[in-house]
């Protein structure tokens, strides 16, 4: 939902109190007091109330392929790696807590909340039917979720072609986990080796809609082989209740003032950046 919102360029104020919705779901917004809870209807919300379209660029039958993307993602893949989260590699994901810091929680807190939680995910896994296969299957069937997100994703610089979509939205939200808090596991060595177009395409997001957000520990960050410690910089964390985008992204320098390493085409930019014109970058290789 977040990077939605970000995609968009709505402005919005994160709240972490941990209150459910109406409907005991997550996430919910308001907006002018009015209350809309559930992913799909605050976007259907959002395009009526302030007119904005990730999908304009859709035709029919794209808006279909990308329906169908989306439920395969939030009502299938999700549980795999709800599974992987929170049942697999629930110490991990313990420790990963206490590494951020755990906010208010203690040690005894923490990991009473985590065991909690592996319960109720458990209970929920098997309601919705997925829970009741073996782990292996369990992970035969992330697998081949993956696969078909990379086989839709190919070459092209975001799933739907050269424009953002909301689809993009829902799998970046996702593949994020695989990418980030899942060290270790099948999802990250399978995103980040064989299927290494899905972290080509998370990097890019990442780098346009969370200017923010570094991870130091991230083997996948790309830089170029002229590069140095002492040149590395990052930008400061921003205040995460918060966010901006009119206000966090600058101006990205000069348009002649980029030297050209291996990592980089023909314009300078990145061959991982989200703002390479793939179109263009295709054309010069074919000139060449």
């Amino acid at each position: 939902m977040e990077t939605y919102l970000r995609m968009a360029d709505l402005p919005y104020q994160n709240y972490f109190g941990g209150k459910l919705s109406a409907q005991g779901k997550m996430p919910w917004i308001e907006y002018n007091h009015e209350k809309v809870s559930g992913t799909e209807f605050i976007i259907d919300f959002l395009e009526e109330k302030l007119g904005v379209n990730l999908n304009k660029n859709l035709g029919p039958h794209e808006r279909a392929i990308s329906r169908a993307v989306t439920k395969m993602v939030e009502e299938h893949f999700y549980w795999t790696l709800a599974y992987c989260q929170w049942v697999d590699n629930l110490n991990e994901t313990r420790k990963m807590l206490s590494l951020s810091g755990g906010g208010p929680f203690s040690n005894l807190l923490r990991w009473v909340v985590c065991h909690i939680t592996k319960g109720i995910v458990k209970r929920e896994m098997h309601g919705h039917g997925i829970g009741r296969f073996s782990e292996e299957e369990i992970y035969m069937l992330m697998e081949k979720d993956m696969r078909s997100l990379a086989g839709l994703l190919g070459d092209k610089k975001y799933i739907m072609g050269p424009k953002l979509s909301t689809l993009d939205a829902t799998v970046f939200g996702h593949l994020a986990q695989a990418m980030w808090t899942l060290p270790g596991t099948r999802p990250e060595r399978l995103i980040k080796g064989e299927l290494i177009n899905l972290a080509m395409y998370c990097e890019r997001i990442r780098r346009k809609f969370w200017p923010e957000w570094h991870h130091d520990d991230d083997n996948t960050i790309y830089e170029s082989e002229e590069s140095s410690e002492g040149s590395k910089t990052h930008t400061p964390l921003l205040d995460f209740s918060f966010y901006s985008r009119t206000e966090t992204f600058e101006d990205e320098g000069a348009e002649n003032s980029f030297s050209r390493t291996p990592d980089t085409d023909f314009t300078g930019h990145s061959l991982f950046d989200s703002d390479v014109d793939m179109e263009d970058y295709t054309d010069h290789e074919q000139c060449k």
